[in-house]
């Protein structure tokens, strides 16, 4: 390839898509070569430089993801699970790198996006920052390390925009230490107390959300036993470590063969 990738950017209004839509452009080693909205949205049809306040830059936002997709090398999709997975699907017709950041989706969704890896690299992480993955790496040794007397509790705070709790990023650390107990999560999640919920049920790991003001994310790893605790803490204060992230993965999976991937495969740990 002569040119350096040609990246679209789905979501292009939201938050997070404009954070992604900066971080490529102020890259030297990837293109912006196109962004969706969906149909009806008022950035559809503008010049996106235009549509984030600036001068045009000749990239007009689209409501067609697959012609958009066409002209790309790989798609950044922080969106709905909906929508994630109806654009897996165009992403794999177009033979595009998809990065999936969306939060929120089932264990059935998720599924549902084998069939878009066999033709196609898919690299999906609840949490695209070097930090938090070297945190997930932590928390599965910590739990290996340590017996069922201690509790462990994820504990995850964000913005009040965000709207599936636990986050991402806390499922993944609950897999972690659920993994490094040997134990599937889903058998051991304890979240959403409310009320006279008894005396916690030892082997448990437990999840607690906060939501407000502008937290861009924070995650603890309580671990609690008599006498003792350990924490394990990420602090995200920039969006911005999460486009980085996002892009470093879209470059990762330009030589790779079809299939579905992690951000510990693309940092190599």
């Amino acid at each position: 390839m002569t040119e350096t990738p040609g990246i679209v950017i789905t979501g292009a209004s939201g938050r997070m898509g404009q954070m992604l839509i900066k971080t490529v452009l102020d890259s030297d080693k990837a293109r912006l070569v196109g962004a969706v909205e969906r149909a009806g949205h008022a950035w559809v049809g503008q010049d996106l430089g235009l549509a984030m306040g600036g001068s045009a830059i000749g990239v007009v936002v689209t409501d067609d993801p697959l012609e958009a997709f066409s002209k790309a090398q790989a798609v950044i999709d922080f969106t709905s699970p909906e929508a994630t997975l109806a654009f897996s699907k165009l992403a794999a017709q177009a033979r595009a790198v998809h990065v999936i950041g969306t939060t929120g989706m089932s264990e059935a969704q998720i599924a549902q996006l084998e069939p878009a890896a066999r033709h196609a690299v898919l690299v999906r992480a609840g949490n695209m920052s070097l930090g938090v993955n070297l945190l997930v790496q932590l928390t599965k040794k910590v739990a290996a390390a340590l017996d069922e007397d201690f509790d462990i509790e994820v504990i995850e705070a964000h913005h009040h925009h965000k709207v599936d709790a636990p986050s991402g990023t806390a499922l993944m650390l609950g897999e972690a230490a659920a993994e490094g107990r040997g134990v599937t999560l889903a058998d051991v999640s304890d979240s959403g107390r409310d009320g006279i919920t008894g005396a916690r049920k030892r082997g448990d790991i437990g999840f607690s959300a906060i939501r407000g003001g502008d937290i861009v994310g924070e995650h603890d790893v309580l671990f609690a036993a008599a006498g003792e605790r350990i924490v394990l803490r990420h602090m995200a204060t920039d969006r911005a470590i999460f486009a980085r992230g996002a892009l470093k993965a879209a470059l990762w999976g330009q030589d790779k063969a079809p299939g579905e991937y992690d951000m510990l495969d693309v940092l190599g740990l």
